[in-house]
């Protein structure tokens, strides 16, 4: 059976990893929103500065609702800052809104690992919405029709691999938007020695939690496909 003793282990250790480094990736950020940023700028200030200064004019910076639910949405070319971010004036601001309008460079420059993972998009909702729908019919299938349970398991392996490749791409995608944000930052001089570590050292504990969520999603299909072929041995 899939949802065994390894299984669980596996998605507990992820989710208690990925816990401590979300809470860790928010004790930076009400740190780093302490301080204020010398340039007097808000979020939205960069943010739309940097659009400028990579000749981009056709992207909007907009205010959205919540905490930490910043991103950029290529599809109706949008910088989403959260309230905080938007209206902030300090180092934390900073980081988050250049970081966002990193990846509308990337999408302005068609950066190959950013079209690679928006083209997975639809995939992975796809891959998402079966293993919901499959996920109790496995248990169910594994004890009344055992036969079947290593065919729907080629599905799970099927499914869960379009995840971990949307994971994996995903991390060169974040690290290049840090990469391009802070380089920024330093070339306009708008983060100045101590606040420029700062905000690295922010944008470095953002790309921990996808770190982890890669691992994660990795160990997942390892462990369908090691579940896959001892059923094949047993048989």
């Amino acid at each position: 059976m899939v949802f065994d003793f390894g299984y669980l282990l596996i998605a507990g250790v992820f989710m208690l990893i990925g816990l401590l480094v979300s809470s860790r990736l928010k004790a930076k950020f009400q740190h780093y929103s302490a301080e204020p940023l010398s340039s007097g700028l808000s979020g939205k200030d960069i943010a739309e500065k940097m659009l400028r200064d990579n000749g981009i004019y056709d992207v909007k910076v907009v205010s959205v609702e919540g905490s930490l639910t910043d991103h950029y949405n290529p599809t109706n070319k949008t910088v989403n800052l959260s309230q905080d971010v938007y209206n902030g004036r300090h180092i934390a601001a900073a980081a988050v809104s250049a970081h966002e309008c990193g990846h509308a460079v990337q999408h302005a420059t068609a950066y190959t690992w950013l079209r690679m993972r928006s083209n997975l998009v639809p995939i992975v909702q796809v891959s998402s919405t079966i293993m919901n729908m499959l996920t109790f019919g496995l248990a169910i299938v594994a004890f009344t029709m055992p036969k079947l349970t290593n065919s729907m398991l080629l599905v799970f392996i099927a499914c869960q691999a379009a995840i971990t490749l949307f994971s994996l791409i995903t991390l060169p995608v974040e690290i290049d938007a840090s990469r391009r944000a802070l380089a920024w930052l330093d070339s306009s001089r708008l983060t100045r020695s101590q606040e420029h570590d700062n905000a690295k050292d922010a944008l470095k504990w953002a790309a921990y939690t996808y770190c982890v969520a890669a691992l994660g999603s990795v160990a997942t299909l390892l462990y369908y496909i090691w579940r896959f072929t001892s059923s094949n041995r047993e048989e």
